[in-house]
C-alpha cells in the first residue's frame, strides 16, 4: 500500500480546489498514462481503492491494479523552482 505524505496530501487538496472538484466523495484518482508516467484524474472511488482523505475530503484514490504496480512507495512532493512543487514518487 502507498503511503502519502501530509505535505501531499496538502498539495492534492490544493488540485482539487484548482480543478473546482467541490464533491467531498470525489477524488484524484492516480492512474498510468499511455506515456508511462502517472496522471490524476477526478473520480469517485470504487470497491477494493486505496482511499486516502485530507479535511474531510477524498484527495487522492489509487485502484487495486495501481496499487500492485505501486508497492509500498511513497507519495510526496517536492519543491522545484521557488514556489512551485511536484508530486513524486519515491
Amino acid at each position: 500500500m502507498a503511503e502519502v505524505t501530509e505535505r501531499a496530501k496538502e498539495r492534492l487538496l490544493d488540485m482539487r480546489r484548482w480543478a473546482n472538484i467541490s464533491e467531498p466523495d470525489v477524488g484524484l484518482r492516480l492512474e498510468p498514462a499511455a506515456t508511462g508516467e502517472w496522471r490524476l484524474v477526478p473520480d469517485r472511488a470504487s470497491e477494493g481503492d486505496q482511499v486516502v482523505e485530507h479535511n474531510g475530503s477524498k484527495v487522492l484514490l489509487i485502484g487495486p491494479d495501481a496499487s500492485e504496480v505501486l508497492g509500498d512507495r511513497q507519495v510526496d512532493c517536492h519543491e522545484t523552482t521557488p514556489g512551485e512543487t511536484h508530486l513524486v514518487l519515491t
